[in-house]
């Protein structure tokens, strides 16, 4: 089926819809991963987003039903330049094009996604729409004004607290802003008991189960509309060591008193450089945000920062026991180097 991307700038860029096939309108950005899109499909951080993949083959080993990050994707719809149709792999159980229709995603191929992510870069993320028929320009603009992104961390959070791990040496309470499973298996792996709330929860509630840590997860959209979240992770300063990831960075910087923007286009991919500012070691890292920290509030020291652009990758209150980074960090300390970061906000590194 011919389909057409239309961007908020009045650019069009025609394709062929698989995967589900219906319009859609949201935010575009784009990731600049070169594997693991599965993942990447069902990562609830890019919830509401059109999302542009800029590696151009898509599909070569196929999906499965192992890897997914979340029950159901929360991406709207997918850019890519070309789809596999005859995957390759041992593990694989369908194609892209069945997954896709599986989890309910708009696919568009056969468009320049290099041409579409200098766009993105040059003018900025912006809304955009994906039609399967003819629409004028001002139509679009139309269904753009209609998007809304302000309630996309509860359209990914728990809708009721759970037990994810019954046992545990250390008593973990997740502030569940949309996160992915991956995560939640890494605190398990390091012998934690994990209990994880939904984003609205209150501050009670989590102390109620007396945490050891809390820890506030990746998630989607704007860390300022978190549904008082901020409020929540203020009262819990000083009472428990807070860290967090991802959004739940940004969420613990404004409960800080600290700055954070948007940034033009994000940081979508598994390739952004990280230097650890105590030691001076530099290492990969996967990131999927569109904000960042601009400025630090009193008695909040930066502990990384993004080698690409220079901003604030990760920071640390003392005084009141937090820590938190922006990247998400992969959990293996031997491939990806960054495993540390969870061992780190446990209490469990090795001196």
């Amino acid at each position: 089926m011919k389909a057409e991307l239309i961007l908020e700038n009045g650019m069009r860029f025609a394709g062929e819809m698989f995967g589900a096939e219906r319009d859609v309108v949201g935010e575009i950005v784009f990731t600049t991963a070169a594997g693991g899109y599965q993942e990447t499909v069902t990562d609830p951080s890019f919830a509401g987003q059109i999302v542009t993949m800029t590696f151009p083959i898509f599909g070569c080993y196929g999906a499965n039903s192992f890897d997914n990050e979340a029950k159901k994707a929360a991406m709207l719809a997918l850019i890519v330049r070309d789809k596999c149709d005859f995957p390759s792999n041992f593990r694989c159980e369908m194609t892209v094009d069945e997954f896709l229709k599986q989890q309910g995603v708009v696919g568009i191929s056969g468009v320049d996604t290099r041409e579409l992510t200098r766009v993105i870069r040059r003018y900025g993320t912006m809304k955009a729409v994906i039609v399967s028929g003819q629409i004028s320009t001002a139509e679009a603009r139309e269904r753009m004004e209609e998007y809304d992104s302000s309630d996309v961390i509860m359209q990914t959070t728990t809708d009721s607290t759970y037990v994810y791990s019954p046992k545990g040496d250390t008593n973990v309470a997740v502030i569940d802003l949309g996160t992915k499973e991956s995560v939640l298996a890494e605190l398990q792996d390091r012998k934690c008991k994990v209990t994880v709330f939904p984003a609205n929860a209150k501050a009670d509630e989590i102390m109620a189960i007396n945490p050891d840590v809390v820890f506030v997860s990746s998630g989607p959209g704007n860390p300022a509309k978190a549904p008082g979240t901020v409020e929540t992770v203020k009262a819990l300063l000083g009472k428990v060591k807070v860290c967090g990831i991802c959004t739940g960075h940004l969420v613990i910087a404004l409960a800080l008193g600290c700055t954070v923007d948007k940034l033009d286009f994000g940081h979508h991919g598994a390739n952004y450089p990280v230097k650890d500012l105590a030691s001076g070691r530099v290492f990969i890292t996967a990131q999927n945000n569109n904000y960042v920290v601009t400025r630090l509030a009193d008695g909040v020291t930066e502990t990384y920062k993004n080698v690409n652009d220079g901003t604030c990758a990760g920071f640390e209150c003392k005084e009141l026991n937090v820590e938190s980074v922006l990247f998400r960090p992969h959990g293996e300390t031997r491939i990806y180097g960054d495993g540390f970061i969870y061992d780190r906000f446990l209490g469990k590194e090795e001196k």
